[in-house]
């Protein structure tokens, strides 16, 4: 770390493990437990709703631009949003922030209910998700944050790995979920009635906001920094200074903004594999099963002993497992190995649940060195930068592989359009993951060189 100063070390519990603590020790803490219950409500309607979106615009154009724009639009207030949302989650109280971002939260899935009920024009659904993108821009860096004023530091990586396997159940559950919601509402008239799914995902918000009024836990602020553009633009110094944080993150963005093939997962499971909505729920799913697996098997060991290593290793797995989805059909490896078209969809199905496992690695080993390596006093902002990063790598990655499949929707040797944009885009994108991998690995050897995680 090439600092002018170093910082002051973050004030948190040495990190001494109390005699016969287990795995699941941190659950004894009511407040986490309460935060960690908000967030899984909180997480399984995002990620219906995330489904239901995508589905319902794709339903209605049958087109993969309106898709890549919702990633776009997402992404805006991020890029708008991140300095003051990372300043304010250092200058003001977590908790409040938390709380006021859900609720608006569940304001813009309630638009979105209507304008799905009313069938308004898809300007009304960009506008609602710009909101969305909006609250969730203010929540993150607060929310990261915050977990590290509920947990002692000893228990900090596990913590961050139940944080992170909640988010995956919800992940698991929300395709399900909004297949089964989907189902219930469905009637002759309006047989795709995402409006249900939105309305679901505006109370789960609702009850996040609740049970994070009920902590007991208030963060209390250090002689906070006056507003100044300096002090907005702290976060974005200490990482560029910081060259481990630098190093995970730029791997994580990159390898988020070219791997990812979430978006194209319509396209994959109705012009590809012919599955229609049962297919999306379960390619939806695949990554996140993956991801629950290997959270319940990490936090039942004890910390990573060479984890910028293992963390180079995972994302470069990731890109692998992303290409050999995109290439998993009768017109591609199809071509030298003939099985039916359901066994090709669950070996995809299968290169799904390993990137999802590697990416759970790479996520815990992200975040638990963004916070560890980061005074208290700075992880508002520096959380910020890690969201801004990973988050606008989510969402121009799926714009990205949206258009990418428009594009290649010309040429039409691989199936339908559709389908063939959607492969060249998957694969092409993994291509470029592995090699991120390579540069990252050589421009930070201090990665390849990072030990224990802890």
């Amino acid at each position: 770390m090439h600092e002018d100063d170093p910082p002051e070390k973050p004030e948190v519990t040495p990190a001494v493990v109390t005699a016969g603590e287990h795995s699941y020790e941190v659950f004894r803490n009511g407040n986490f437990v309460r935060y960690l219950l908000g967030r899984l409500l909180a997480s399984l309607g995002q990620q219906m709703l995330v489904v239901a979106v995508d589905w319902e615009l794709y339903e209605r154009t049958g087109s993969a631009l309106p898709l890549a724009f919702v990633g776009l639009t997402q992404m805006v207030p991020m890029l708008l949003f991140t300095l003051p949302a990372g300043h304010l989650a250092d200058t003001y109280n977590r908790k409040t922030l938390i709380f006021c971002s859900t609720l608006m939260l569940s304001a813009a899935s309630l638009g979105l209910t209507i304008a799905s009920l009313l069938t308004l024009s898809l300007a009304w659904f960009y506008i609602f998700l710009f909101l969305i993108g909006g609250a969730r821009t203010f929540l993150w860096p607060a929310s990261a944050a915050f977990v590290t004023g509920l947990v002692p530091r000893h228990q900090l990586a596990r913590a961050i790995t139940f944080n992170s396997g909640v988010f995956q159940i919800s992940s698991v559950a929300g395709p399900v979920a909004f297949g089964l919601v989907m189902t219930l509402t469905s009637s002759p008239g309006r047989p795709h009635s995402a409006w249900s799914v939105y309305a679901f995902n505006a109370l789960a918000a609702l009850a996040c906001s609740v049970l994070v009024a009920s902590i007991r836990h208030e963060h209390k602020v250090k002689a906070p920094e006056p507003v100044s553009f300096r002090s907005l633009l702290e976060g974005f110094r200490f990482v560029y200074q910081n060259k481990i944080i630098l190093g995970v993150i730029t791997l994580d963005l990159f390898a988020v903004l070219l791997g990812g093939a979430v978006t194209l997962l319509p396209i994959f499971a109705k012009d590809v594999f012919a599955s229609g909505a049962a297919g999306l729920s379960w390619l939806r799913d695949a990554m996140a099963i993956g991801a629950v697996t290997c959270a319940i098997v990490v936090a039942h060991r004890p910390p990573l002993q060479k984890a910028g290593r293992t963390m180079l290793w995972a994302v470069g797995i990731f890109g692998a497992a992303t290409i050999l989805f995109g290439l998993a059909n009768k017109n591609c490896l199809g071509q030298w190995l003939s099985l039916p078209v359901s066994a090709w969809f669950w070996f995809a199905f299968a290169m799904m649940v390993l990137a999802g496992v590697v990416d759970q690695i790479s996520v815990v080993v992200r975040q638990t060195l963004v916070q560890i390596l980061t005074p208290d006093e700075k992880r508002g902002r520096v959380s910020a930068v890690n969201s801004l990063f990973i988050g606008t790598s989510n969402e121009l990655g799926g714009f990205r592989s949206g258009l990418v499949a428009w594009f290649f929707t010309r040429a039409t040797v691989l199936g339908s359009p559709e389908a063939t944009g959607a492969i060249v885009s998957t694969v092409s994108g993994g291509l470029g993951t592995i090699l991120v991998v390579l540069a990252v690995a050589l421009a930070w050897p201090e990665i390849r060189r990072y030990g224990k995680l802890a």
